[in-house]
């Protein structure tokens, strides 16, 4: 099934594992092209989520506020599944989701509503 194109220039996917698969694919396809610049581009992203004077936890929270507050579904859910990854309670989660709210307003809602689905997935795929 081929993702659903999202107003914030990303792709919706309907699933964890599809989300999955079409970021690999797609940076794979990017990151074969050896341009210099977007190969440094993906390392500085990549590095900026290392833990350092904050830890990794703390800053894929702050990835995932600011992705709510820009309005991708995409960054959303790569933010979710690695907050999951790093052991971010529910709690953690819903007060993350708070500052997201407040920081960027009401028109966040339904990209809340996405990452409360996603939270309930990686949650329910840690159980599996």
């Amino acid at each position: 099934m081929r993702p659903a194109f999202c107003q914030c220039g990303g792709y919706v996917t309907q699933s964890i594992d599809e989300f999955n698969e079409h970021r690999a694919e797609m940076n794979k396809r990017i990151l074969s092209t050896d341009h210099l610049g977007i190969k440094r581009f993906f390392a500085l992203d990549h590095l900026a989520y290392e833990g350092g004077a904050l830890d990794s936890k703390t800053k894929e929270l702050l990835g995932l506020v600011a992705s709510l507050v820009l309005r991708c579904d995409d960054c959303i859910t790569y933010h979710v599944l690695q907050c999951a990854e790093q052991g971010v309670s529910r709690e953690e989660f819903l007060d993350t989701f708070n500052v997201a709210l407040v920081v960027g307003g009401s028109i966040t809602i339904p990209h809340l509503r996405r990452a409360f689905e996603r939270m309930d997935e990686a949650f329910a795929g840690a159980k599996s």
